[in-house]
Protein backbone atom coordinates (compact mmCIF):
# COMPACT_ATOMS: atom_id res chain seq x y z
CA UNK A 1 0.00 0.00 0.00
CA UNK A 2 1.56 3.27 -0.99
CA UNK A 3 0.06 6.94 -1.16
CA UNK A 4 0.21 8.85 -4.76
CA UNK A 5 3.21 10.67 -5.76
CA UNK A 6 1.68 13.83 -4.40
CA UNK A 7 1.57 11.88 -0.83
CA UNK A 8 4.17 10.54 1.51
CA UNK A 9 3.06 7.21 3.41
CA UNK A 10 3.12 6.65 6.61
CA UNK A 11 1.73 4.43 9.41
CA UNK A 12 0.44 4.55 12.81
CA UNK A 13 -0.65 2.45 15.88
CA UNK A 14 -3.71 3.67 18.07
CA UNK A 15 -3.41 2.04 21.03
CA UNK A 16 -6.61 1.19 23.28
CA UNK A 17 -7.81 -0.78 26.21
CA UNK A 18 -10.58 -0.36 28.35
CA UNK A 19 -10.20 0.69 32.15
CA UNK A 20 -11.25 -0.46 35.22
CA UNK A 21 -14.82 0.71 34.52
CA UNK A 22 -15.21 -0.71 30.98
CA UNK A 23 -14.76 2.46 28.97
CA UNK A 24 -12.49 2.89 26.03
CA UNK A 25 -9.34 4.77 26.39
CA UNK A 26 -6.59 5.81 23.71
CA UNK A 27 -2.97 6.02 24.18
CA UNK A 28 -1.44 9.03 22.92
CA UNK A 29 2.00 10.30 23.41
CA UNK A 30 3.42 14.08 22.96
CA UNK A 31 6.12 15.05 19.87
CA UNK A 32 9.43 15.26 20.49
CA UNK A 33 9.80 18.67 18.75
CA UNK A 34 6.54 20.96 19.76
CA UNK A 35 5.08 18.50 22.56
CA UNK A 36 1.65 18.07 21.07
CA UNK A 37 -0.64 14.84 21.87
CA UNK A 38 -0.63 12.05 18.58
CA UNK A 39 -0.75 8.68 18.14
CA UNK A 40 2.58 6.81 17.57
CA UNK A 41 3.41 7.02 13.83
CA UNK A 42 6.62 6.64 11.53
CA UNK A 43 7.81 5.40 8.01
CA UNK A 44 7.04 1.87 6.59
CA UNK A 45 10.16 -0.28 7.55
CA UNK A 46 11.63 -2.26 4.71
CA UNK A 47 10.95 -5.82 4.97
CA UNK A 48 7.84 -5.08 7.25
CA UNK A 49 4.28 -5.57 7.03
CA UNK A 50 2.78 -2.04 7.62
CA UNK A 51 0.87 -3.45 11.30
CA UNK A 52 4.29 -5.06 11.69
CA UNK A 53 6.13 -1.49 11.62
CA UNK A 54 2.79 0.30 13.65
CA UNK A 55 3.76 -2.35 16.85
CA UNK A 56 7.21 -1.18 16.77
CA UNK A 57 6.23 2.70 16.71
CA UNK A 58 4.14 2.33 19.60
CA UNK A 59 6.80 0.02 21.50
CA UNK A 60 9.27 2.71 20.44
CA UNK A 61 7.40 5.93 21.12
CA UNK A 62 4.65 4.78 24.02
CA UNK A 63 5.98 1.59 25.44
CA UNK A 64 2.93 -0.08 24.47
CA UNK A 65 3.08 -3.98 24.23
CA UNK A 66 -0.02 -5.48 22.73
CA UNK A 67 -1.77 -7.45 19.89
CA UNK A 68 -2.16 -5.01 16.15
CA UNK A 69 -4.63 -5.41 13.85
CA UNK A 70 -3.52 -6.60 10.10
CA UNK A 71 -6.55 -4.90 8.82
CA UNK A 72 -6.52 -0.74 8.99
CA UNK A 73 -8.89 1.19 11.17
CA UNK A 74 -8.99 4.17 9.04
CA UNK A 75 -6.79 7.14 7.03
CA UNK A 76 -5.98 10.77 7.72
CA UNK A 77 -3.90 13.46 6.23
CA UNK A 78 -1.03 16.20 7.91
CA UNK A 79 1.62 18.13 6.58
CA UNK A 80 4.71 17.52 8.14
CA UNK A 81 7.68 20.04 8.91
CA UNK A 82 10.34 18.72 7.47
CA UNK A 83 14.21 20.00 8.73
CA UNK A 84 14.21 22.72 5.96
CA UNK A 85 11.21 23.77 6.92
CA UNK A 86 9.02 22.69 4.09
CA UNK A 87 5.95 20.58 4.59
CA UNK A 88 5.43 17.40 3.11
CA UNK A 89 1.82 15.93 3.03
CA UNK A 90 1.07 12.60 4.34
CA UNK A 91 -1.62 10.22 3.99
CA UNK A 92 -1.21 8.04 7.38
CA UNK A 93 -2.86 4.60 7.75
CA UNK A 94 -4.06 3.80 11.12
CA UNK A 95 -3.96 0.11 12.74
CA UNK A 96 -5.65 -0.90 16.22
CA UNK A 97 -3.60 -1.96 18.80
CA UNK A 98 -4.75 -3.71 21.42
CA UNK A 99 -2.51 -2.80 24.30
CA UNK A 100 -1.52 -5.64 26.75
CA UNK A 101 1.47 -3.77 28.63
CA UNK A 102 2.51 -0.88 29.24
CA UNK A 103 7.15 -0.73 29.64
CA UNK A 104 8.11 1.32 32.68
CA UNK A 105 11.14 1.62 29.93
CA UNK A 106 10.89 2.31 26.52
CA UNK A 107 13.23 3.81 23.77
CA UNK A 108 11.85 7.33 23.87
CA UNK A 109 10.94 7.73 27.65
CA UNK A 110 13.03 10.72 27.88
CA UNK A 111 11.64 12.82 24.97
CA UNK A 112 8.25 12.10 25.19
CA UNK A 113 5.29 11.73 27.73
CA UNK A 114 2.09 9.37 27.22
CA UNK A 115 -1.21 9.67 28.83
CA UNK A 116 -4.34 7.58 28.59
CA UNK A 117 -7.62 9.48 27.29
CA UNK A 118 -11.28 8.80 26.41
CA UNK A 119 -11.67 8.86 22.35
CA UNK A 120 -13.42 12.36 22.94
CA UNK A 121 -10.57 13.47 24.79
CA UNK A 122 -7.99 12.46 21.97
CA UNK A 123 -10.06 13.99 19.34
CA UNK A 124 -10.45 17.40 20.98
CA UNK A 125 -6.78 17.34 21.76
CA UNK A 126 -5.50 16.42 17.99
CA UNK A 127 -4.84 19.18 15.12
CA UNK A 128 -6.22 16.80 12.04
CA UNK A 129 -10.09 17.01 11.54
CA UNK A 130 -9.32 13.27 9.92
CA UNK A 131 -8.06 11.77 13.32
CA UNK A 132 -10.13 13.73 15.48
CA UNK A 133 -13.26 12.64 13.49
CA UNK A 134 -11.73 8.89 13.52
CA UNK A 135 -11.18 9.13 17.04
CA UNK A 136 -15.14 10.16 17.87
CA UNK A 137 -16.18 7.39 15.65
CA UNK A 138 -14.58 4.83 18.07
CA UNK A 139 -16.61 6.62 20.97
CA UNK A 140 -20.13 6.17 19.64
CA UNK A 141 -19.05 2.41 18.11
CA UNK A 142 -17.48 1.64 22.35
CA UNK A 143 -20.81 1.32 23.94
CA UNK A 144 -22.83 -0.79 20.52
CA UNK A 145 -20.52 -3.45 19.51
CA UNK A 146 -17.07 -4.49 20.01
CA UNK A 147 -14.50 -2.16 18.29
CA UNK A 148 -11.83 -4.76 17.07
CA UNK A 149 -12.90 -7.79 16.38
CA UNK A 150 -9.79 -8.42 14.12
CA UNK A 151 -7.74 -8.02 17.15
CA UNK A 152 -8.34 -11.36 18.08
CA UNK A 153 -6.98 -12.68 14.40
CA UNK A 154 -4.05 -10.45 14.80
CA UNK A 155 -0.68 -12.46 15.50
Amino acid sequence: MKAPENLAWQIAALPVRRDRKGRLRVLMVTTRESGRWVMPKGWPMDGKKPWRAAEIEALEEAGAVGAVSHRPLGTYHYAKRLPNGRRLRCRVTVYAMDVQKLKRRWKERKARKRHWFSPRKAAALVREKELAALLRGLDRKADRKPVWPVLKKAS
